[in-house]
């Protein structure tokens, strides 16, 4: 490290020492912080809630599907007379939830949740950093972040009703105001919301990535680095790389639709009215929007597989299989997943030679997969496994991650795909290996993490309630429905009842919506370990996984800075479990090297 560097660390030693004597007010401390541990816990509550809004959405358009044309009370509640008069829900609203549901579930829930908690939460506490290269700016992301998210929400209460062109708002859909009821204002909010979203994701992103290369502790070099921290760091570079172009198609979009240019819209024809847009190509959108959105998964998937990484290795007592490997791989899914967005645009009308080169692209991304998948079994094999709820949402990920993946296989191939495009497969194969897979990381993470996030236990047998239930629940809901869309049922129709073709698939959508309704019952039973544990949990202990790495060398009671006094220096890689020689099945980075003792992953 430069002298400059210890400069900073000893200024920061002193600028401890000086906070003592000012007490941080609440704003200080609560709201406007600039202490990334703060900011992780109000990203990790800011997605819980809108995880909760979008659960919701997602049970209320599923009873639509189960019973159409039904009442019920909760919609007349909920949606009001004007949506769901004399409690039946109407067509445009429908299309409105999914809209929403999706959009807040990709971009607040699983963006928020991983990258937002756990890239803040980590990063400093794992390289041995005081804290993030920048707090004012790490302040200044999750407020535009709670910022876009309230925006978003408020869209729900427009007059003519949110956007409801679909997550992806194809034009002419979201372009033409006049096109169905969502295309208002809703539809403007949607717009800038998502626009603040990626202000402030960039802004996370570039933060996440100078704090990794610049602010590394002393003996800590990029091979010494947890694989969390590697998944944080290549995610970071996807984002920047990525979400500029979706922030682009927004604003012509917006022009479009305000300003009369016409970037995406060609000869529209408006009850029978030409009108005046001319040259533009939808199609245009798609490769813009795409650009963003399939790199997207993987900037959702990638925290997940890292966090995954960390918690199999300590729970299995054992080194992780292939460091190198893992590490690879990441930079492998990374690099390709920019170069396949084409394969959601195989029925577009897109050259079918560029059809097969997408093919190509996409089949090879299945290779680092399956190389993650592989080396998360080969730690499992015969490690001494500690079953803690942590452990089997890692678990979980490493089933859903795989039966979700094999689904993709099927979708990459552009002649196949023709078959099954927009049928509940592509649902089924995308909520598998994206959303649950996502969740269920992010849960490991909130197990394994809560004592260093809250200095306090959460309650193992809800845990455990918790995780088998959801596991049940997850692959009753999206199973069955790799079924129903073989058997070619539409997506995103909000009743099949004008196609007797489609008459016997009632009773499994009956079925999945029996899953899903218990399922997001028992995300209650988390939500009460989760804020009952904050305040009444059992104290946690200094390092109650027995872990290796340096978060947990830091004291459970929170300081601004980690470390009270110097950093301590890293002398091993993070994963020295179960080694012979040592007395202890765990030894910490921070204990340095024996005579004869050689590092494994060299």
């Amino acid at each position: 490290m430069s002298a400059v560097g210890h400069e900073i660390h000893g200024h920061d030693d002193h600028h401890d020492a000086h906070d003592h004597h000012h007490k941080e007010t609440f704003i200080t401390k609560y709201i406007f912080s600039i202490d990334h541990k703060m900011i992780a816990k109000q990203y990790l509550i800011t997605g819980t809630i809108m995880g909760i809004i979008g659960i919701v959405m997602s049970l209320l358009f599923r009873m639509q599907i189960a019973w159409p044309e039904e009442s019920f009370t909760v919609f007349k509640v909920l949606l009001g007379d004007k949506f769901a008069p004399g409690g039946v829900m109407k067509n445009d609203i429908y299309l409105a939830l999914v809209t929403i549901h999706g959009t807040i579930m990709v971009f607040f829930v699983l963006t928020a949740g991983l990258s937002g908690t756990f890239s803040n939460l980590l990063i400093p506490l794992q390289i041995g950093a005081r804290d993030m290269a920048s707090g004012f700016m790490n302040m200044v992301s999750y407020w535009l972040f709670f910022l876009s998210a309230v925006i978003m929400v408020i869209s729900l209460f427009v007059e003519a009703g949110p956007a409801s062109a679909g997550w992806t708002i194809y034009p002419p859909l979201s372009a033409i105001p006049e096109a169905i009821p969502g295309s208002g204002a809703g539809m403007t909010l949607w717009l800038v919301s998502m626009a603040i979203f990626i202000a402030s994701s960039l802004m996370g992103s570039l933060n996440y990535v100078v704090t990794v290369i610049n602010l590394r502790t002393k003996g800590m070099s990029m091979t010494r680095l947890p694989l969390t921290i590697w998944a944080f760091f290549v995610t970071a570079i996807i984002g920047i790389v990525s979400f500029p172009v979706l922030l682009s198609a927004a604003l012509l979009l917006i022009m479009d639709r305000s300003f009369g240019t016409s970037f995406f819209l060609s000869d529209i024809f408006i009850a029978g009215e030409v009108t005046h847009y001319q040259g533009g190509s939808p199609v245009l959108f798609e490769h813009l929007f795409w650009f963003l959105g399939h790199p997207e998964v993987y900037i959702v998937l990638l925290p997940a597989l890292g966090i995954t990484s960390e918690i199999i290795a300590t729970n299995a007592r054992k080194p992780i299989f292939g460091y190198r490997a893992m590490i690879a791989s990441i930079l492998a899914i990374a690099f390709l997943s920019t170069i396949v967005w084409g394969h959601h645009m195989f029925v577009s009308g897109m050259n079918p030679f560029l059809g097969s080169v997408f093919t190509f692209t996409t089949l090879l991304i299945a290779i680092p997969s399956a190389v993650k998948a592989f080396n998360y079994i080969t730690t499992l094999w015969r490690g001494n496994l500690q079953m803690n709820p942590a452990m089997l949402f890692s678990i979980g990920l490493v089933s859903t991650f795989i039966s979700g993946g094999l689904t993709g296989i099927i979708l990459g191939d552009s002649t196949l795909d023709i078959n099954i495009h927009d049928t509940y497969f592509v649902v089924a194969h995308f909520h598998l290996v994206m959303g649950i897979s996502a969740l269920y990381g992010m849960f490991a993470g909130i197990y394994h993490w809560f004592p260093k996030m809250f200095g306090r236990m959460m309650n193992k047998t809800l845990g455990y309630i918790h995780f088998w239930v959801t596991a049940v629940c997850a692959y009753g809901v999206f199973f069955p429905m790799h079924f129903i869309g073989m058997a070619g049922l539409p997506r995103r129709y909000y009743s099949n009842s004008a196609f007797p073709l489609f008459d016997e698939l009632q009773d499994v959508n009956v079925l999945i919506t029996m899953f899903a309704i218990i399922g997001a019952a028992f995300q209650l039973i988390f939500l009460w370990n989760f804020f009952y544990s904050i305040f009444k949990g059992k104290r946690a202990v200094q390092n109650p996984w027995r872990s290796n790495t340096l978060e947990w060398t830091t004291p459970v009671e929170h300081i601004h800075g980690n470390w009270p006094g110097e950093i301590p220096e890293v002398y091993r890689w993070p994963y020295d479990y179960s080694k012979p020689g040592h007395d202890e099945d765990f030894v910490p980075q921070t204990v340095p090297m024996k005579e004869g003792e050689e590092q494994l992953h060299h």
